[in-house]
């Protein structure tokens, strides 16, 4: 069950270049102009506002020459970026009440009809997940009609048969500490890939936590270096997916 720390993290500085926009009647914040490739981000609590999150957006659109989508997935709600550093408005955002409203029942057939549209509008597509979008990028991972290649970091809610169904190529971004991404997850995912037909990727990130790649303190060396290594392994696999090139079955640390 998500706790406190799906609610803390740091704000980077920056402003971010996309444009407000809407992805099947859904909010929506889009960056890049490619014809043939496009990114789908699955966002943490933060939701699609978040300026951390839209300028990895604006990162990728620009290193690897995609369109970058970043849809709202929570129906207008989200914990508000200042609840990162300020106690109290974390405690006060129920979040057992806003996961209520915003259960895989409710909100998977609206990611998989994201997917579905942007499959048809481009050649390739990858989904990103973090923590809350991770179990959907894994269940969006079952259907090779609608996603091309997933990458996932320190994701929420996963369940084991949405590792088990996958079908096209994983990159996992595992940070040492998760309290949600537990140890026997990550084994059991570690095992399930590598049984799996599919190319796969498992990362370890040393020394880091739950929300690292999006929400990481760029004051912190060790943190900075994590998410900036976790951006780069990202870009990594959007240029082979664009390539068509095959990735390798490792475990990397």
């Amino acid at each position: 069950m998500p706790c406190d720390d799906c609610k803390k993290g740091f704000q980077w500085n920056g402003i971010p270049a996309g444009k407000e926009t809407t992805l099947n009647g859904a909010n929506a914040y889009i960056t890049g102009d490619s014809q043939n490739t496009a990114v789908l981000i699955l966002t943490d609590f933060f939701g699609y506002t978040l300026s951390n999150i839209r300028l990895l957006a604006d990162h990728y659109a620009t290193e690897v020459n995609a369109t970058v989508y970043i849809p709202d997935i929570f129906g207008g709600e989200s914990v508000h970026p200042d609840a990162m550093t300020d106690p109290e408005m974390r405690k006060t955002f129920n979040l057992g009440a806003f996961l209520s409203r915003n259960t895989k029942e409710i909100r998977w057939p609206e990611i998989q009809a994201a997917a579905r549209t942007l499959k048809q509008q481009y050649a390739r597509v990858v989904a990103v997940g973090f923590c809350y979008g991770g179990w959907a990028c894994f269940k969006l991972a079952a259907e090779t009609s609608l996603i091309d290649a997933i990458s996932v970091a320190h994701p929420s809610g996963l369940e084991k048969s949405e590792i088990e169904n996958v079908k096209v190529p994983v990159q996992v971004l595992a940070p040492e500490h998760d309290h949600e991404y537990t140890e026997l997850l990550k084994m059991y995912t570690f095992e399930t890939l590598a049984k799996a037909a599919v190319k796969w990727e498992y990362i370890h990130f040393p020394a880091v936590g739950h929300g690292f790649a999006s929400r990481g303190n760029p004051a912190d060396p060790t943190q900075k270096d994590a998410f900036e290594r976790a951006k780069e392994e990202r870009r990594s696999l959007f240029q082979r997916v664009r390539a068509l090139e095959v990735m390798l079955y490792t475990c990397m640390t």
